[in-house]
């Protein structure tokens, strides 16, 4: 059971957002991840914990495919992504590098920023203020490569 504290984010956040493309021309993912949400909240990089969620509304990660955008968050510690809805190419990555996308429609309007919640993800259930909310509990085969730390380490098993 993770627990943590929550940043809560609006719809259609799209990856640029995320990690704006100039920052793209660092050379780690190390550097670039002190500029994660830069545009929405100038204090994120430097308040997140190792251990809190990101919670969004509809359409989370929208725009171009850059691996760049859950690879930031993951650097940062944040330890999933809840939202009533994500981006193809975004929940792909995501579960690509081994970092938890989780559908949660009823989360959003349950939460605010600072609220802590805990997250059972191989139950597919969190809890936030004394009420738990299911979550889209991801198929075995999904899980197995978070568990392992991305698709390129699930392929070394």
């Amino acid at each position: 059971m993770a627990m943590g504290k929550v940043y809560k984010f609006h719809s259609d956040v799209d990856t640029d957002q995320i990690i704006a493309s100039q920052y793209l021309l660092f050379p780690s993912i190390d550097e670039m991840k002190e500029h994660a949400f830069e545009s929405l909240d100038s204090d994120f990089a430097k308040s997140v914990q190792p251990g809190d969620f990101v919670v969004a509304a509809e359409n989370f990660g929208c725009g171009s495919s850059r691996e760049q955008a859950p690879s930031v968050l993951k650097a940062l510690g944040v330890k999933a992504v809840f939202a009533k809805s994500f981006a193809r190419i975004f929940y792909r990555n995501a579960i690509n590098i081994g970092f938890p996308a989780i559908v949660c429609k009823e989360l959003y309007d349950s939460v605010e920023t600072g609220d802590e919640i805990s997250l059972d993800l191989s139950e597919g259930v969190v809890t936030a203020g004394g009420k738990s909310f299911s979550c889209t509990k991801l198929p075995e085969h999904l899980q197995r490569i978070l568990d392992q730390g991305g698709l390129i380490a699930s392929l070394d098993e």
